[in-house]
């Protein structure tokens, strides 16, 4: 099982997924979000397994009425998901969470209206708690951050709890072990903030972090919807292009139909809640040079899209065009 298991576990459950081939060694720096939105990864669907044999106990405010969720990760390189679950049953005295992960499944193991027992006191009677087993491949790491990342958002949405990061005051829904143990002790752990940063290092060259963790969260709690629009599945059921990119260095000028298309903030359809922008916020003009990084090219479609910017400088903000809107010709 895992170096700490008395003290951090989590619920999670899953379905089949649709991967992406990945190296396991970065060309270049990479942030595991970018690859995950640019490779289309969805999440796996929650697999109820249920054990009857792990005791019931309420939450510090009552049946089903957890206050966040604790995110873990199991400190153990040689383990698989089914082992840990095997494990944990067996040894549910000393320790056990509601839920496990990896890159192809969400399996929650114990009900989540009641408490589990991950990161000790105060923190069992709080949180929902879900375990990471580790991945060993960039494709498999970035599949299972991206199905953590839905499982968290989907167990705030179910408990109709706000989003919140806990990480800087102790004081949040989205909690690592490692918070807990700072801000409320009952342990002395740190997961899963290493098992992060080295996976990160190792695969995308550079550290995952718990922050980078919570903007992803807050993607797909954003496209959860609320109350009665609350769709656990809302992105499993959506069908998005399949595209190839490809890194560019040249330049082109807005062509004379260029105001007919819009500007995006990532290829259209693509992926979820992508942001448009309208042409006058960038105050542009017939003939005018745009310099492109990146092309895009859809499945089975005829003509690219193009990331462009506005100035020579690499900072500048960067939109996405469909290529008719821009004129090649030297």
């Amino acid at each position: 099982m895992k170096k700490h298991i008395l003290t951090a576990i989590c619920a999670l459950s899953f379905g089949a997924l649709t991967f992406f081939a990945g190296s396991n060694t970065p060309a270049k720096a990479e942030s595991v979000n970018s690859y995950i939105s640019n490779n289309n990864i969805s999440h796996a669907n929650v697999t109820s397994a249920v054990w009857s044999g792990f005791p019931k106990y309420k939450y510090r405010n009552g049946v089903g009425k957890p206050e966040g969720v604790v995110v873990h990760e199991t400190g153990n390189p040689n383990s698989t998901i089914y082992n840990e679950i095997s494990f944990m049953k067996r040894n549910y005295q000393n320790a056990f969470v509601h839920t496990f992960v990896d890159s192809a499944r969400i399996i929650n193991i114990a009900n989540t209206d009641y408490l589990a027992w991950g990161v000790g006191y105060p923190g069992n009677s709080r949180f929902v708690q879900f375990e990471q087993v580790e991945m060993h491949s960039k494709d498999a790491f970035a599949h299972e951050v991206a199905n953590a990342a839905y499982y968290t958002a989907y167990i705030l949405k179910k408990y109709n709890l706000p989003l919140n990061d806990a990480a800087y005051d102790g004081n949040g829904t989205v909690w690592s072990h490692a918070a807990v143990a700072k801000f409320l002790g009952g342990s002395d752990h740190t997961d899963p903030v290493g098992y992060y940063a080295t996976s990160g290092k190792k695969y995308f060259g550079q550290a995952y972090t718990m922050s980078d963790f919570y903007q992803l969260v807050k993607v797909v709690y954003n496209n959860l919807g609320s109350g009665s629009s609350f769709n656990s599945n809302a992105k499993s059921n959506v069908s998005y292009d399949k595209v190839t990119y490809q890194s560019s260095n040249q330049t082109a000028k807005l062509g004379s139909q260029y105001s007919s298309y819009r500007l995006y903030e990532h290829v259209k359809n693509t992926r979820a809640s992508i942001n448009k922008f309208s042409w006058t916020s960038v105050s542009p003009y017939v003939g005018e040079e745009v310099y492109i990084d990146m092309s895009a090219k859809k499945t089975n479609a005829k003509q690219n899209w193009y990331r462009i910017r506005f100035s020579s400088n690499t900072n500048a903000k960067r939109y996405w065009v469909y290529g008719t809107a821009l004129d090649f010709t030297k």
